[in-house]
């Protein structure tokens, strides 16, 4: 599912509130004796699927990039008169919405609308208490409508009413049969951190498929509530000297994405890109979904890990990501073995394995769990997590932690600023592309890693000893 797709032309990110933090990928010591006792007969880890096509071309040369002004842009959302025009007709569809499925909460037609509704609730941070009803109406015979009713569905109650859901989600849970309904619906339940509902998940999990990479993320993320022991994260400095030869963006989040994170980047020769008074070029970058989910979830959290950088294109659709070029990032199988190692094909590919991505990683960090977050996502299905700008007014989010970030579908958004006739002031998103193309070059990687938790936004002084580790080792 892409980031630079939304329902309709007036929908857009919806209003993060929190999510799970740190996913191991090794199960917890009860969850594998119960595991392999349940799945002892099951077939043996399935063959991952081909790589997917690119959705769109990558269509600026690093020169191109490099002669971009803020002042060529124009805002795709147009002026703050038309955006607010846009908000009271998406309040309108919004509140008609909800009043068709009060009326008719089990019509599929009706909670497709619905679906479309609680998204613009969510973007623009509005009407929740009206939506909720209709949604709460909704759940307790959510079974019977097609997954993709499901989905949207179960996102809104994981993301805005995850306490009123629980009750009615402990007996929806079992009926759930497709792997990302059943694993957002238990996301929801273990917001609720009570022992009844991680035991009642563990249940439901275990006759389940082992296999399946959204029900791994999930036992994983089980694990920690119940509150196994997880590993230390390796040397930041480790870390910083990945893929040499190639220029790479690294990510610095904070677990559960409530707070601003900060981008670097590499150049290809190890040293990182300073600006012109000196100081380490940094920019505001925030890893946040609409729905909080987590990375291996359809329109989750951007997902921790190594991801290889395609060029540069624009979004075709989206208005809320606007007329910025984004960074065309991919995970594995998303990209193929070729494309993510950056180099031709060969006669006789190999195919992707774990093993095949963990050798990408430096030594130290092979075996650090979160950060093959990216690996399960690849083989979950998801794509086009993007590095991109952003047309959202941040106000809709004004009193949330990661003000003024402005949350998406599932990429990294870094911050640009309009003014009211929608002419572009100032981007960091295009800073950004033109400290990666700095040296003629547009492919490469990203990274994404969690620093520790901190109510505070990443900060610069958090990674520069390691940036300054990582340096005097050339």
């Amino acid at each position: 599912m892409t980031c630079t797709l939304p329902l309709s032309p007036s929908l857009s990110p919806s209003m993060p509130r929190s999510t799970l933090a740190g996913l191991p990928l090794r199960w917890g010591p009860l969850a594998i004796a119960a595991l392999l006792a349940a799945c002892a007969t099951k077939a043996p880890a399935p063959t991952p699927p081909g790589p997917r096509s690119a959705a769109a071309a990558n269509d600026f040369s690093p020169a191109a990039l490099q002669a971009l002004r803020p002042a060529q842009f124009h805002s795709t959302v147009g002026t703050a008169a038309q955006a607010r025009d846009r908000l009271e007709l998406d309040r309108a569809r919004l509140r008609g919405a909800v009043s068709a499925a009060r009326v008719n909460p089990q019509d599929t037609a009706v909670l497709r609308e619905l679906a479309e509704g609680l998204r613009i609730a969510a973007h623009y941070n509005i009407e929740l208490d009206t939506a909720r009803p209709a949604l709460l109406a909704a759940l307790p015979a959510l079974d019977r409508q097609p997954a993709d009713v499901q989905r949207p569905l179960l996102t809104a109650a994981y993301t805005l009413y995850p306490q009123d859901a629980a009750p009615l989600l402990r007996d929806l849970l079992p009926r759930l049969a497709t792997p990302r309904e059943f694993a957002i619906a238990a996301y929801t339940l273990m917001r609720t951190r009570q022992p009844a509902d991680l035991a009642l998940v563990r249940a439901q999990l275990i006759p389940r498929d082992a296999y399946e990479p959204r029900l791994q993320a999930l036992a994983q993320a089980l694990a920690v509530a119940e509150g196994t022991a997880q590993a230390a994260r390796p040397p930041l400095a480790d870390l910083l000297a990945v893929r040499p030869g190639f220029p790479v963006v690294f990510s610095f989040q904070r677990p559960g994405r409530q707070q601003m994170g900060l981008a670097l980047v590499r150049q290809a020769d190890g040293r990182f890109v300073r600006r012109t008074d000196g100081g380490l070029f940094n920019v505001a970058q925030l890893a946040l979904s609409s729905s909080g989910l987590p990375g291996t979830i359809t329109l989750g959290n951007t997902p921790q890990g190594l991801f290889a950088i395609q060029g540069a294109g624009r979004a075709a659709s989206n208005v809320w990501i606007g007329p910025t070029p984004y960074l065309h990032s991919k995970v594995p199988v998303e990209a193929s073995v070729a494309d993510f190692e950056q180099r031709a094909p060969s006669a006789v590919e190999p195919g992707w394995s774990v093993d095949r991505y963990r050798a990408l990683l430096p030594a130290s960090w092979r075996d650090y769990a979160p950060l093959q977050e990216a690996w399960l996502a690849g083989l979950a299905g998801r794509d086009e997590m993007l590095m991109h700008g952003s047309t959202i007014d941040p106000r809709y989010y004004q009193g949330s932690s990661y003000f003024p970030g402005t949350p998406s579908d599932g990429c990294m958004v870094a911050m640009e600023y309009w003014d009211a006739a929608g002419t572009m002031v100032h981007s960091d998103q295009l800073a950004l592309l033109q400290a990666f193309t700095g040296q003629g070059r547009d492919r490469g990687y990203l990274v994404l890693v969690e620093l520790d938790p901190s109510p505070r936004a990443v900060s610069l002084a958090e990674v520069i000893d390691a940036v300054v580790q990582a340096e005097g080792r050339l």
